[in-house]
């Protein structure tokens, strides 16, 4: 069993930047690839990007890739979402995930372990 927790949610504005973490506890993080995924209201949950359980491979929406980054510290069983350039667009609950993969999925219905979410509000 996986538990997550994300930190870091906030407001900011437009073309700023702000960090996301997520700590997980429980097993061992380094086994598991993580993804996150954002929800806006009204909206489906979408994915924003994902990391392999190496740090070499990160993925990324085509709406996030350039401005976002995903890093992870196993020794400190965290993953990290660095988010720049920030948009209205960007606001929504954003969502931690771990899944025993080896490729990271890019559907949320392939991951195991949920966090509870941190809202982001990006002020135009």
């Amino acid at each position: 069993q996986v538990q997550l927790a994300e930190s870091g949610g906030g407001l900011v504005q437009a073309g700023g930047s702000l960090t996301l973490s997520c700590a997980a506890s429980g097993r061992t993080f380094s086994i598991f690839v993580m993804g996150w995924f954002r929800q806006a209201p009204g909206k489906e949950r979408e994915f924003v990007g994902s990391i392999r359980r190496s740090s070499i491979s990160a993925y990324y929406a085509d709406s996030v890739k350039g401005r976002f980054t995903i890093s992870r510290d196993n020794a400190k069983n965290t993953v990290y979402l660095q988010m720049n350039s920030l948009k209205s667009e960007d606001t929504a609950v954003y969502y931690c995930a771990a899944a025993a993969a080896t490729i990271p999925p890019v559907s949320s219905d392939n991951y195991d372990y949920w966090g509870q979410g941190t809202q982001v509000t990006v002020s135009s």
